[in-house]
């Protein structure tokens, strides 16, 4: 039986290289439609979408503030690749089901991408710069809005890799009972 959505699941990779061509407003609008249309705790829909063009100067000093925080100050690229687009997700400092759901909508969107041959890299190491010394100034410059947190990210763009899918171990990853 074939199925298009397990299809595009196992065709997806984190894509690591971008071109310069831009991503279509209509694109972009379905990627968050499909993390929109995700199942949220209590169906709170607590999640705040912010979308960053790629060369956007505080994405410059997020990935410093990074850098600095990780010891990474000889990593060769930048945290999102160059990708031109990048989709901050945050939501509810309050919500116990906050981070499961993010996840969930960062998910569906990854798969969205990847259906409209969009190359995409789910993103979390930015994490503690969000949450740090800097929040206040990150969360403004980001539209996090009050009372919301930094909870993961996609960068979206057209892919100039082809890296291939990582293999999985069905036998060492899945106990049935």
């Amino acid at each position: 039986m074939d199925n298009q959505v397990l299809e595009v699941i196992k065709k997806r990779s984190s894509a690591r290289a971008y071109s310069d061509e831009e991503v279509m407003k209509e694109q972009l609008e379905k990627v968050i439609e499909a993390g929109l249309q995700g199942p949220t705790g209590m169906n709170k829909k607590e999640i705040h979408f912010t979308v960053v063009k790629g060369d956007a100067p505080i994405l410059e000093e997020l990935d410093a503030e990074k850098r600095a925080l990780r010891g990474q100050d000889k990593q060769p690229h930048n945290f999102y690749y160059e990708a031109p687009v990048l989709i901050f997700l945050s939501a509810e400092d309050d919500f116990k089901w906050s981070k499961v759901d993010s996840g969930i909508a960062v998910q569906n969107m990854a798969i969205a991408a990847e259906s409209m041959g969009l190359g995409n890299l789910i993103i979390g190491c930015v994490y503690d710069a969000l949450h740090g010394e800097k929040k206040a100034y990150f969360d403004k410059a980001l539209a996090i809005p009050k009372g919301y947190s930094f909870q993961i990210a996609l960068a979206v763009g057209h892919k100039t890799d082809n890296k291939t899918p990582h293999d999985y171990d069905v036998a060492a990853q899945v106990s049935y009972l």
